[in-house]
Formats: C-alpha cells, structure tokens, sequence
C-alpha cells in the first residue's frame, strides 16, 4: 500500500469517526459539562494508552517540555473539549460544525500576527467567503428552531481556540504535540471534575459515554497519523467531510433541521474553503510533478 493510499485511509477513518461527535452528545442525558468530563476522561484514557504503546512515556515527557507554547497548546486544546459541548447543547449542530469549519480563517490571522507569516491573497478572498457565511448563519440563529447566538459563540470560541492550540504547536514543531493530546483531555475531566456528579448515570448512559470516548479517541489518533503521509490541503479536504455528514447525521437520526440560514452559511463557508484548498493542492502539485506526486 502506498503512503498516499495509506494516508487517505488513516485520515478518512479520522473524519468518518469523529461524525457522530455531536449526535453522541445530543443523546447523552446529563448536563453539559458532565459529557465534557466524560468525553476527557473516556477519550484521554484511550489515547494515552495508544501513545504509551506507540512511543513510551518518553514522548509525553519530552512534550511536556517543550516550553510555553507546549502548555498554550496543552490548555488551548483542553478548553476545547469543554466549550464545544456547550455549544452543542447551545445551537444546532449544523451551526456548530459550520463555524468551526472556519478555523483556518483564525489560524491564518494568528499566525500572521504570531508567527509574522503573510496572509496570501487567495486567503484573503477566502476570509472575507467564510466570514460572510458566518454572518448567515449568525443571522439565522434568530429565526431557526434549536439554534442561538449564545451556542453560536461557544462556536466561535472553539474555532478560534483551536487555531490558537494550531498556531503554538507550529511555534515548538521540531516537538511532536501528539503525545499531549490526550494529557490535554484528561486536564479537561480533571479541571471539571470539581463542577461535576458524573457517577450518577445510569446503565444505558455508561455504555453511551464508553462507545463517545472510543469514537473520539480513534478520530484522534485517525486525524494525527494520516496527515503523516499525506499534504495538510488533503487533511483540510476530508476534514470538511465532517462538517456536511455530521448535521445529516443528526438531522436523520434526531429529525434536527438545520434550517435554511445554517444550510446557506454552511455552503458558502465549506465552499470558500474547499476551493481554497483545492487552489493550494493544485499548485503543489504542478510544482512536485508526477515524480515526486507518486512519491507522497
């Protein structure tokens, strides 16, 4: 099997299993929070085990010291887990997974201002796209059943929280950020677990949060290894997949209409970054030739 195929294997199964996210959390019945506190723990617990098999505690020593921007990264990524199940609970998934499609948006403009990298002017163009479906949707929110501008900040925040986890990791890249990755969910349940009375649930509820917790944790390595052996504009693509399968998903199995503003924003947002993506993977192509393309 070739590293391309491979990598598109790895990252598809990433994309594919983290689609049920939401629908796990529309499903879980218990505050907020405590799915946050189950999805850390469930989800940190599975990965580390993953990472101690893989790469020894070495690795998540040596992560652990690689500076500020390793604990920017480390907290970024935690806060994360805990302000997209509020909003979840807050909005509908569709705008959900809408908004945080826009995170390359926030990523570029922090790098630019981090990182001292230019803003291009086809990520220009693409900006002023996503922030325009942004406002769609924001728009919506006021005329959708089961969507608010309360959840669809919470969106907002995971976007732009990500990217800030995104734009330190860059900062230490000659230190690998994957072994943090589950030290990140299980400081979230740690972080929770004061707020929280999460052995109160009952039978059904444990085998919800158990199977939540293998889903994400299995996105998780997914969505780590494959972009390995594959370009990040590819990643980017199938990523977006996310973002169209996970509403249908709870549309068909909870009737949720996303409703026509989130169905309008979303497309706007997915396409100005698909076509963003699809330009970037096109000129890297032409630029690395069939040689170097079958050598991916």
């Amino acid at each position: 099997m070739s590293d391309q195929l491979k990598g598109l294997l790895i990252t598809m199964m990433g994309v594919l299993f983290v689609v049920p996210d939401s629908l796990f959390i529309r499903l879980i019945d218990v505050p907020p929070l405590e799915i946050s506190f189950w999805r850390g723990l469930s989800t940190g617990a599975l990965v580390l085990v993953f990472v101690l098999a893989r790469s020894g505690a070495r690795s998540v020593t040596a992560a652990l010291r690689g500076g500020p921007y390793a604990y920017v990264y480390l907290f970024a990524m935690s806060g994360t887990g805990i302000l997209f199940t509020l909003a979840v609970s807050h909005t509908s998934v569709a705008n959900v997974v809408f908004i945080i499609a826009s995170m390359p948006v926030f990523a570029a403009i922090l790098s630019r201002v981090f990182l001292g990298e230019a803003i291009s002017a086809r990520m220009s163009l693409t900006m002023v796209a996503v922030f325009a479906g942004l406002g769609i949707i924001a728009y919506g929110s006021g005329e959708t059943e089961g969507a608010s501008l309360t959840g669809d900040l919470f969106a907002i925040a995971v976007s732009f929280v990500f990217a800030v986890a995104l734009t330190a990791a860059r900062k230490v890249r000659s230190v690998s950020m994957v072994p943090m990755l589950p030290v990140a969910y299980l400081l979230c349940a740690v972080c929770l677990w004061p707020f929280v009375q999460p052995f109160q649930l009952g039978q059904a509820q444990y085998y919800l949060v158990a199977l939540h917790g293998l889903f994400i944790a299995i996105s998780s390595v997914g969505l780590a290894l494959g972009p390995r052996y594959i370009p990040s504009a590819e990643v980017a693509l199938l990523i977006l997949l996310e973002s169209v399968l996970a509403p249908l998903l709870v549309w068909f199995a909870l009737g949720e209409d996303p409703g026509v503003y989130a169905l309008i924003g979303g497309a706007v947002v997915i396409s100005a970054l698909g076509v963003s993506n699809l330009v970037v993977l096109m000129r890297k192509r032409t630029k690395t030739g069939p040689i170097d393309r079958a050598a991916l």
